[in-house]
């Protein structure tokens, strides 16, 4: 049977309100669990997958050579009902991310759905002597090539998932539902509770609590994190601390790139939301809901702002605009740790990334 040509569609305005996450990636990159929507969908209905998306964004992601027989909201959540939903031609009764905290707050559910996707009919690695297991032994997945030692898991409240590849290092305790992506790494020493995704070639330590790293970010060390969505090539300094509570436990606002303010989120928790090849150095301080764009290196004492653009430098003490130059520079050393490039097609984008950060400046 030939495989099907879909289209993924990215909304302005829910692109829009996915900044800083989707300056660098069309929405259904996004990572949700322990799969992104795209990989959700490529799961579910196979096919021959292409975006429409921002034109910037198009050389990387670009659109389908042949006419698509579905054309699908790339903010829908696939699930095997939405999917059938499709397969009928009838609307999808469908979830989806509509926020930047809906990344964080959907994670958990997700992590629970594609463990079921990915694990069912196989079978795990087992799990060494060493470790200590509390809850149900099948609701927890060891890929091959994961090393697991002296650590506690537990299943209790939902799944734990350790990609291929990933470490878990002895004295971490794991409270699911949890997923470590392949070669992710988890610190001695860890604690991470409920509803937080590690993601590929992530490293962790500290603390962290309903936490989505997308992929190759670090917070290696002591620190708090909580209630936050971190993008890819990040890195988080020793005893950098932000806050997920205000201390009078006021409704939380998080600022909006759509409507260039600070909205209302309904919500108490909420902590950092940090765009692609951003840093914070050690022991930073964030404030509750505090989001950085693309670029941003965060250091000094105090407390930086609650939003800062993108390609800015500094602290509480006042920022400095970061030279494309010398952000190319930074993103190609550390992108070269991993054996990545940072390709022309890349720099175009950035390009046009710090063109628009300029209106918030």
């Amino acid at each position: 049977m030939e495989l099907p040509y879909i289209t993924l569609r990215d909304s302005e305005e829910t692109r829009l309100n996915l900044l800083p996450m989707t300056f660098t990636r069309p929405v259904p990159e996004i990572r949700l669990g322990i799969l992104t929507l795209s990989e959700k969908w490529a799961r579910l209905l196979p096919g021959h997958y292409s975006w429409a998306t921002a034109g910037y964004l198009a050389e990387k992601y670009p659109a389908g050579a042949a006419p698509s027989k579905y054309v699908i909201d790339s903010d829908i959540i696939p699930t095997p009902g939405v999917v059938a939903d499709i397969l009928r031609g009838v609307a999808p009764q469908a979830d989806r991310i509509a926020s930047l905290y809906d990344i964080f707050l959907k994670n958990g559910e997700a992590i629970e759905a594609d463990f079921r996707l990915i694990t069912a009919g196989r079978r795990s690695q087992p799990l060494p002597a060493d470790n200590i297991l509390i809850g149900d032994a099948s609701m927890l997945f060891i890929e091959e090539g994961a090393t697991v030692e002296g650590a506690t898991l537990n299943t209790r409240r939902g799944p734990i998932y350790i990609g291929k590849g990933a470490e878990v290092m002895e004295g971490s305790c794991l409270r699911g539902p949890i997923a470590i992506c392949e070669h992710a790494t988890v610190n001695m020493g860890t604690r991470i509770y409920g509803g937080t995704t590690v993601g590929p070639w992530c490293k962790v330590g500290g603390e962290l609590n309903n936490v989505v790293m997308f992929g190759y970010s670090n917070k290696a060390h002591d620190g708090f994190l909580g209630n936050a969505v971190i993008g890819e090539w990040c890195n988080i300094g020793a005893g950098c601390v932000a806050s997920n509570l205000k201390n009078d436990y006021t409704e939380i606002k998080l600022w909006n790139y759509q409507a260039h303010r600070f909205l209302r989120t309904g919500l108490q928790f909420c902590g950092l939301i940090m765009g692609d090849h951003s840093k914070a150095g050690i022991n930073t301080m964030f404030n509750t809901a505090t989001v950085l764009g693309v670029g941003v290196n965060i250091h000094g004492s105090g407390f930086p702002r609650n939003f800062v653009p993108s390609f800015s430098e500094g602290g509480a003490s006042g920022f400095t605009d970061v030279a494309l130059t010398k952000f190319f520079d930074i993103a190609s050393r550390m992108m070269a740790r991993r054996g990545k490039e940072l390709t022309e097609a890349d720099r175009r984008i950035f390009r046009s990334i710090y063109d628009f950060a300029e209106r918030f400046k």
